[in-house]
């Protein structure tokens, strides 16, 4: 029998986030110094969603769109409510699951907080599934 790889043994642990009325300038210049594409975008409070704004939501929100990176907030061109996988979850399914809904990446949630990052690529490159 093959052993399981549970979402939390591929995941990127640490996880940034950043305030939805910053500035999609000031994401891309997070991004950029922490060679991230995505950044976790903080609940206003405790009965909000996580949301997230990747680079791909960047270009599309202010390049292609042709706006000012200084007056685009991010909850304008974020994703939110975010679709998160169990850390307990078997990756084959989280695969699946990401693949259905046609996204790259999910935070990974633990009994209510985020613990970690999954990412197409942290699973190719962590896991042994080919």
């Amino acid at each position: 029998m093959t052993e399981i790889i549970r979402v939390q043994d591929v995941m990127l642990k640490e996880v940034l986030s950043i305030d939805g009325m910053a500035s999609a300038k000031e994401a891309a210049a997070m991004m950029k110094k922490s060679g991230v594409s995505e950044l976790l975008v903080s609940k206003r409070d405790e009965d909000d969603a996580w949301g997230i704004v990747t680079v791909m939501d960047i270009i599309r929100g202010v390049l292609v769109a042709e706006r000012d990176a200084e007056t685009v907030f991010v909850y304008e061109i974020m994703t939110k409510p975010v679709i998160t996988l169990p850390a307990q979850m078997d990756i084959r399914h989280a695969i699946r699951l990401l693949d259905r809904v046609g996204i790259r990446r999910a935070p990974v949630d633990d009994q209510g907080e985020i613990v970690g990052m999954v990412t197409l690529f942290s699973v190719i490159m962590n896991a042994d599934v080919l």
